[in-house]
Formats: structure tokens, sequence, C-alpha cells
């Protein structure tokens, strides 16, 4: 399993972007959210969090290996939950990836059927899948975890934003408010080395702004 790239961006085109690693090229597909942002690195070198899959038809013979991949791990990880609903398979995913995670995990956590359905490729029936199967699982996505775009670097670690955003949910905020306080103290880009760092800078804020 190729888990991670580096190497010199060579090209980068609608669906897939080219690196250069020493005496190989290596043409890795990308979604849209991952391409807007590698327009502007063109020369540079970058590292993407990479899925590897099989593409084709075994029983055929007519298998070719692919590459997908991200500027961050929790993309990568997002990508692969997408990927996991019936009727989405890795190619209607890397269409359907035209807005941030964080924009399309809250869609599936507000069950915003609608919303899912304008995303390219998925209709109303999958986008009723997506919900049922993923709803659950999207907070920790839905949250904004304090991330350099271009670098991928988080200024928190995710599992402390994880247990944070928990231990709100079991004080009795409802799942959008623990995320809205969250959002409100990591857009800061602070550096918070653990949960109770965390947890007194969002009641600390709390009590500025009520």
């Amino acid at each position: 399993m190729i888990t991670k790239i580096s190497g010199k961006l060579l090209t980068v085109s609608d669906v897939a972007a080219t690196l250069e690693v020493e005496a190989f090229e290596y043409e890795v597909m990308i979604p849209e959210i991952t391409r807007r942002r590698l327009q502007a690195m063109l020369g540079e070198r970058v590292s993407l969090h990479t899925l590897h899959y099989l593409e084709g038809n075994p029983a055929q013979g007519r298998v070719v290996p692919r590459l997908v991949g991200f500027l961050n791990d929790v993309e990568r990880e997002f990508f692969e939950l997408f990927c996991s609903v019936d009727g989405v398979g890795v190619r209607k995913a890397l269409r359907a990836m035209v807005r941030p995670v964080r924009d399309v995990a809250v869609l599936i956590e507000e069950q915003d059927a609608k919303g899912l359905s304008a995303l390219p490729g998925i209709g109303p029936a999958i986008a009723e899948r997506i919900i049922a199967k993923l709803r659950r699982k999207m907070p920790k996505f839905a949250l904004l975890v304090g991330r350099d775009e271009k670098s991928g670097e988080a200024q928190v670690e995710r599992s402390v934003v994880d247990e944070t955003f928990q231990i709100l949910c079991s004080l009795g905020h409802s799942e959008s408010d623990a995320r809205r306080l969250l959002d409100s103290v990591l857009a800061s880009k602070q550096k918070f080395k653990d949960v109770e760092a965390l947890l007194q800078a969002v009641y600390q804020q709390r009590n500025v702004n009520p």
C-alpha cells in the first residue's frame, strides 16, 4: 500500500497531478478540492497522502493500478469513508469532492440530502444512503481542526479536538453548539497541547462572548 508520495509537482490537470520522484514520474488522481490548491504549487516539492487501488475487471485481466492523492490525511480518511457507501466508489467520490471536506461533513451530519445531491454524481438516492451510513461518523470532520490548507499541518491534534467535542456534548451542548464553540476557538490558530487547555479556552471565550 502506497500511503504517501513526495516529489516535485510537474503538472496539474482537471483530474490528476504528476509528481517527479527521482528518476520516476507518478500520476496521482486528485479531486477538485486538491486541484485548486495544487495549482499554485507547480514546480514546488509537495507531499500527497495517497490511496492505492486497482481499477478495472480482474476477471477479464484488465486491471490498472491507480493512486488517489490529498494534501492531508484527514481528507484521505474522509474519502475512504465516502467511497465505502454503496453506489459511490472511487470515481464517483472523486467527482463529488468539489467542496471542502468540512462542508460536506456538515451536510451529512445535518442530514441535508438536498445539499448532498447537488454534488456532481450524487443524486437523491445516494445522498440518503450517505447520510444513513456516515452521519454518526461526521462530527470530527465537521470541526475546524486548525489546518493550514497548503501545508496540511495541524495546529491542534485531531484527537484533542475530538475528545473535547465529546466532553462538550456530554456536558449538555448539542453537536452543532459544541462545533460552533470549538470553531470559534480554533479559528484563532493557537496551539493547544491537551484537552484541558482547549476546554478552558472554549469556556473563557464563551464567558467573553456569551
